[in-house]
């Protein structure tokens, strides 16, 4: 299904005390350029990831951006250094004994001794935490995708009717075409008037360089091109596979053939339909200028 390049996805995943947020933004380029914004500690799946927005777009810039929150994967374990302990209760009751001392030692004097006990964090294995970044790179590209089709049916929709204004123009100028040729057999007469006699005005092979350079003045082969390449770009709408490049190539083909047109012509009313012609060829190069 044809896409456009823009789309904003973001996805959400808890897993114990660790929340992972992944947004993913899709923007205009002529490429797939990927830029990913994750923690230090991920970086060991980022090719990864580079595949999964791989596997759902071929054209745009791609903005990533991953954030984790929490310490669900931090083991914290208590460690006590018995030795200092036992060495603090010995050295207290030698105090007791030598000057005669009285009073028992606390459970709190004790835990507020410094070094006798430590938090010690160890970090568990990540491989849970990756899958599930994973999964939310997944989810938050889909969401991007689902937008860029609705907004390429969108803009297919506008292309196809201003194709179909174009295709009913160049029906009319196929009309009108005799006009354009009567046009230039008159200006090539009125030339050569201006430079032969009356003597060899009606020699015979005059009239026929005549009639040879009025038929350059036909602009049938350029409507039958520019009505093809109106099929062309139909054709091409309902491929499969990214076409936005295709679809500006063919644009630019009919914007040549419009201009070869408008200057063979000094006709007022061919002249009209020409501004009109490039007015939309314009405007779907704009659209398309979105299209994957």
């Amino acid at each position: 299904m044809v896409q456009s390049m823009t789309g904003y996805g973001r996805d959400e995943q808890q897993v114990h005390d660790t929340r992972v947020s992944v947004e993913v933004r899709s923007v205009n380029h002529r490429f797939l350029d990927i830029s990913n914004k994750m923690p230090k500690s991920f970086l060991v799946v980022e090719d990864k990831v580079k595949k999964i927005v791989q596997s759902y777009f071929q054209r745009g810039r791609i903005d990533l951006f991953i954030s984790i929150e929490g310490m669900g994967f931090i083991e914290r374990n208590l460690q006590v250094d018995w030795n200092l302990l036992n060495q603090y209760i010995e050295k207290s009751k030698e105090l007791k004994d030598k000057y005669g001392l009285q009073g028992d030692i606390s459970v709190d004097r004790l835990t507020s001794l410094e070094g006798a006990f430590e938090i010690v964090e160890k970090e568990q294995s990540q491989d849970v935490l990756f899958d599930v970044v994973l999964r939310s790179v997944s989810n938050a590209c889909e969401q991007v995708k689902n937008m860029r089709e609705i907004e390429g049916q969108e803009l297919i929709e506008d292309m196809k009717t201003r194709v179909l204004f174009i295709q009913e123009t160049v029906k009319k100028l196929t009309e009108r075409r005799h006009v354009v040729i009567e046009e230039h057999r008159s200006r090539i007469q009125k030339r050569l008037q201006e430079f032969i006699t009356e003597d060899i005005a009606d020699d015979s092979r005059i009239v026929q360089e005549v009639a040879l350079l009025a038929e350059k003045g036909d602009i049938t082969e350029e409507l039958t091109r520019l009505s093809s390449h109106c099929v062309q770009f139909f054709d091409t709408l309902e491929q499969e596979s990214a076409i936005g490049r295709k679809l500006d190539f063919i644009l630019q083909e009919m914007h040549r053939e419009i201009n070869t047109i408008g200057s063979k012509s000094t006709d007022v009313q061919i002249s009209h339909w020409i501004v009109l012609l490039k007015s939309e060829v314009e405007k779907i190069k704009e659209q398309v200028q979105n299209i994957e």
